[in-house]
């Protein structure tokens, strides 16, 4: 089968299409996904740049989102049939292989239905942002209904995503956002307030916005000292959510006196540490999300799609920065 292989940490031109052994069922729960679709994160790009999380076993197949369609089954395999359209996040980290290829296998527990209201394209855009969204607000912050949240870089990815789930809860969201076709993306998604971070300072839009309280959440997904200047915009009590690691001299005295709750977001963490209950319960989240998705209340925005063999090419657009949206790769 056609696959992008990574030989070598590097720069994006380390990532060639290759011809591979088609992947084989290895266990009575796993599924054969003949995949339409791969989505590109930034994780990939760390990944291609920096080396794998298992370095010795290249080369490698990235890509931890997909979607596409059940070609064979295992014989205990109960949730899906041959020709079943699905979407899940697995594999890509440099162990299990990724999904910039034809093919891939993945245990049943660890996938769901596609939306059917989704092409595949959408569907493998949306399972990587879509986790990391939920578990950031749902699960650490707590969100509620009322809660007024911030949330950085509102048309990525991840952005994009968290603002409807946020709404979906009954939240009110302000954004941080570069552009004013930006803002006007973010507006449409059901943010109430669109903060141009170049010209505005957005602690003081967001105190301003919340009559000086501060945000009950804020969720960082731009990192580095963002993180620290975000910490005065934040509530007392309140919560913020980082998807990125602190620089080593970022300062806490705001956050410690604000008497703030900080987390942290890894969705891969269950992949990562090979929590299987935690890889389900991820499972059932993209479940409910593509409930979600097809009642109208969730969208997924894919700003370009590519060819398989032009990885390349999309890993360098996603790494210039300034996205809005996903990328997709199709096979």
């Amino acid at each position: 089968m056609k696959a992008i292989l990574m030989t070598t940490a590097g720069e994006a031109n380390v990532l060639k299409v290759a011809d591979i052994a088609e992947p084989q069922l290895s266990s009575p729960t796993d599924i054969l996904v003949r995949l339409k679709a791969a989505g590109i994160n930034p994780i990939d790009i760390k990944l291609r740049s920096r080396g794998t999380f298992h370095p010795h076993r290249l080369p490698s197949v990235l890509g931890c989102d997909g979607a596409g369609i059940v070609e064979a089954i295992g014989a205990a395999v109960t949730k899906f049939k041959v020709g079943d359209a699905v979407y899940f996040c697995n594999g890509g980290l440099g162990g299990h292989q990724g999904n910039y290829a034809e093919l891939t296998t993945i245990d049943e527990k660890f996938a769901a239905h596609k939306p059917q209201s989704l092409s595949f394209e959408e569907a493998a855009a949306a399972p990587l942002v879509l986790l990391t969204a939920w578990e950031a607000l749902y699960d650490r912050a707590r969100l509620q209904a009322n809660h007024h949240v911030l949330i950085h870089a509102g048309a990525g990815g991840v952005g994009h995503v968290a603002i409807q789930l946020a709404n979906i809860k009954g939240a009110k969201v302000c954004t941080t956002v570069g552009s004013e076709a930006k803002a006007r993306f973010v507006r449409d998604l059901g943010a109430e307030l669109a903060i141009a971070y170049k010209q505005v300072d957005f602690v003081q839009a967001a105190m301003a916005w919340t009559k000086g309280k501060g945000v009950d959440i804020a969720f960082d997904t731009v990192g580095g000292k963002l993180i620290e200047q975000t910490f005065a915009a934040v509530s007392i009590y309140g919560d913020l959510v980082t998807i990125l690691e602190p620089p080593a001299d970022l300062s806490w005295k705001v956050a410690r006196t604000r008497n703030l709750r900080f987390s942290f977001e890894l969705m891969l963490t269950p992949m990562l540490m090979g929590d299987i209950d935690l890889q389900v319960q991820q499972a059932q989240i993209l479940k409910e999300c593509a409930e979600l998705f097809d009642q109208g209340k969730l969208k997924i925005h894919v700003s370009e799609v590519f060819k398989l063999e032009d990885a390349a090419k999309a890993h360098q657009l996603l790494e210039a920065g300034s996205m809005t949206g996903k990328l997709v790769l199709a096979s």
